[in-house]
């Protein structure tokens, strides 16, 4: 099965766990057209299966919505990522937080949302008041990633 079939299999699986078969026919119908359907399985594959399969964060705790992230409130996102840190929140629950979000808002947002958050924490850290805790940096990611 080539990549692209298991990422559509795992994301309809996901997709109708999630949201429920009724609702995944009907979108599915929906895009059907040979036109349409790109949009589906790119949905299907790219959302679905690839970043509600990740590791990091709960069925639960992804299906929250990052309401402040869709309404590009940058302040206030640096405010509740402060928050969040101080209520325990990880750095990767908050990474993959803004990844999840970034499939629903758009790239420009999660890209924003990074930098507010990578502000926030690399403050807090050199405040003394956060000590850096982001261990599972992906190994493609090293030739790439200054660290802290």
């Amino acid at each position: 099965m080539s990549a692209s079939k298991e990422l559509f299999e795992q994301g309809l699986k996901n997709r109708r766990e999630v949201v429920g078969d009724v609702y995944v026919d009907r979108a599915l119908n929906n895009g059907s057209s040979e036109f349409a359907f790109a949009g589906q399985q790119l949905t299907t594959e790219w959302c679905w299966g690839n970043i509600w399969s990740r590791p990091g964060l709960s069925r639960k705790q992804r299906s929250l919505q990052s309401m402040l992230i869709a309404l590009k409130s940058w302040p206030e996102l640096g405010v509740h990522t402060r928050g969040a840190i101080r209520n325990g929140v990880t750095e990767v629950e908050i990474r993959e937080t803004i990844l999840h979000a970034t499939v629903y808002c758009g790239v420009p947002a999660g890209v924003e949302a990074f930098k507010v958050a990578s502000k926030v924490i690399d403050d807090m850290v050199s405040a003394g008041e956060h000590k850096r805790q982001l261990e599972d940096l992906s190994p493609d990611a090293e030739a790439y990633v200054q660290k802290a």
